[in-house]
């Protein structure tokens, strides 16, 4: 009775332990193994690969920092800046206030015996030091057909012109009986002699004699005659 007891007990037993091996399986692990960590933890790398890759991300930081320092100062340095030229350009230019100076005022036809010629040169010679032009004087008579002639071409608007441009006139009346005058004649003609009217002599602003038609011989009383002589002695 006792083996029957025992023999049911047994096959118990055994049964519980096929079904714990069955529930378990059989270790494909040998001893001492770990499980593979999931990859990209810091953690589970070796101490020695940790510290190499921090210290290289510490190393690579101030390089980056450099290139992207560099980058910003290259990007300022080469971001156009307005120059000087520009600047100038871009501002308004104030108008132009100079303007070439007034012709000089031509005088009208006629000699005035009246007119005090020494004071009208003196006054052309210190408008001449002032702007460069030379002094053409006109020595003349109101009844003499050539200084008449040479009148009409003075009047003329392109005579008048060239004249205005590059001459103080001065007319001078040597056909009365003004012995300051004709002083004035043969101060700024010498030569002397039979004087030929009109006589016409350029004097420069410093007050020289430049040339004398009663030595050259006078122009012809015509528009082309007195432009080519006006022309000729305007600089």
């Amino acid at each position: 009775m006792s083996s029957r007891i025992l023999r049911p007990a047994l096959v118990t037993a055994a049964m519980v332990a096929v079904g714990l091996t069955t529930a378990c399986g059989p270790s494909t692990q040998s001893a001492g193994a770990t499980v593979p960590a999931a990859t990209g933890r810091a953690s589970d790398a070796p101490a020695g690969d940790a510290a190499a890759s921090a210290s290289a991300s510490a190393s690579a930081s101030p390089s980056t920092s450099a290139s992207a320092s560099a980058s910003a100062s290259a990007s300022a340095s080469s971001s156009p800046s307005p120059s000087r030229a520009q600047t100038q350009a871009a501002a308004p230019k104030p108008s132009r206030t100079s303007a070439a100076p007034a012709p000089a005022k031509v005088p009208g036809p006629g000699y005035d015996s009246s007119a005090d010629a020494q004071q009208l040169i003196n006054a052309a010679l210190s408008s001449a030091k002032a702007d460069g032009r030379n002094v053409l004087l006109d020595f003349g008579a109101n009844w003499c057909g050539n200084c008449k002639a040479a009148d009409k071409v003075f009047g003329q608007s392109q005579t008048a012109a060239l004249l205005g441009a590059s001459y103080h006139l001065v007319k001078i009346d040597i056909g009365g009986n003004s012995s300051a005058n004709s002083a004035l004649l043969r101060k700024y003609s010498p030569s002397g002699g039979t004087y030929t009217m009109p006589v016409l002599v350029v004097v420069s602003p410093s007050g020289t004699v430049r040339v004398d038609t009663h030595v050259t011989g006078n122009p012809s009383p015509t528009s082309e005659g007195i432009n080519s002589f006006l022309r000729k002695w305007a600089s």
